[in-house]
């Protein structure tokens, strides 16, 4: 992967971590916090090639923790990394002065950067979107803008982005929109501000148009072949990025559903690794739609057991 890039741009690949969960009747919803499995989660992802690891997003059920263990989920993945990778905190909330918080609690616990969506609960307009990025953008860590509109009902349009680049420490904006058309607008709106693939089934299209990051959630599964991959795509080698593309992009399409966190959880089960169940209001996928899932992440395996270069 190249790492040719300022540390404070945030982009490369980053992971957005799932979280594993113990069997536990004293926790919420009968599971506790691995923060073992996840510190060692974060350990594989970094020595398998990841530029960063990503605590607490949607991925990580941020919204399903407690404050207490928002709090350590954070603190274990800097401690996990120990400085050969940079730890971006999701320090999503409803308002900005819940973000705020999350934010100057990221900066004390040693992160490198947050990540932020718009107010969570609310469709916010200009003005508000704007003091929500400042507040969280005056703690002074780098800051990744999230636009997801499908879970926000907010849109950070291009436009409405480079207002919000044009605060200091914003320094990236992770595009979640599906749309790979705006790459290349948000470069021109506001060409010093690093353009993020937020969804995995347009990563390729997204680094081809000049996107120099991908904080990514099937990488969680399959990390060293999604390396390979963000390095062939920025080195434009095109014919290899899409003979390892292609038969990845089938399992990549879950991180754009519904039950992207299950669906993750379970490709990583599939693979060897541990997922496991997530926190209510996630219920496991079943029937039809899990033989759906397990066909698509069994073509992956099957393409890079095949070709083990590619891995």
């Amino acid at each position: 992967m190249p790492n040719d890039l300022p540390d404070e741009r945030l982009d490369g690949v980053i992971v957005a971590t799932a979280l594993p969960y113990a069997p536990d009747e004293r926790a919420p919803a009968g599971l506790r916090v691995d923060l073992d499995a996840y510190a060692e989660h974060c350990r594989w992802l970094i020595d398998s090639g990841c530029r960063g690891v990503g605590p607490n997003g949607s991925l990580g059920e941020y919204s399903s923790l407690e404050a207490d263990e928002r709090r350590a989920v954070a603190r274990t993945a800097v401690e996990a990394v120990g400085g050969d990778g940079a730890v971006v905190v999701g320090v999503h909330g409803a308002g900005a002065h819940q973000a705020r918080m999350w934010a100057e609690r990221a900066a004390e616990d040693g992160a490198d950067g947050v990540l932020c969506l718009p107010p969570t609960m609310y469709r916010a307009g200009r003005a508000a979107v704007l003091h929500h990025f400042e507040q969280v953008a005056s703690v002074g860590l780098p800051v990744m803008v999230y636009n997801n509109p499908f879970d926000t009902k907010v849109d950070l349009a291009p436009g409405l982005v480079a207002e919000i680049a044009a605060i200091d420490n914003v320094v990236a904006v992770k595009e979640f929109s599906g749309d790979v058309r705006r790459v290349l607008e948000l470069r021109e709106r506001a060409p010093d501000l690093a353009v993020v693939a937020g969804a995995d089934d347009v990563v390729l299209e997204s680094l081809l148009m000049g996107a120099t990051g991908w904080f990514a959630g099937f990488p969680n599964v399959f990390p060293a072949a999604s390396v390979r991959l963000y390095g062939l795509a920025r080195a434009g080698r095109l014919e290899e990025a899409r003979a390892l593309y292609e038969p990845l992009v089938g399992a990549f399409r879950w991180d754009s559903r519904t039950e992207f966190v299950q669906a993750i959880k379970h490709g990583m089960d599939m693979v060897g690794r541990y997922g496991g169940p997530c926190r209510p209001p996630r219920s496991p996928i079943t029937g039809q739609r899990l033989a759906d899932l397990e066909a698509d992440v069994r073509r992956a395996m099957a393409h890079l057991d095949a070709h083990p270069a590619a891995a």
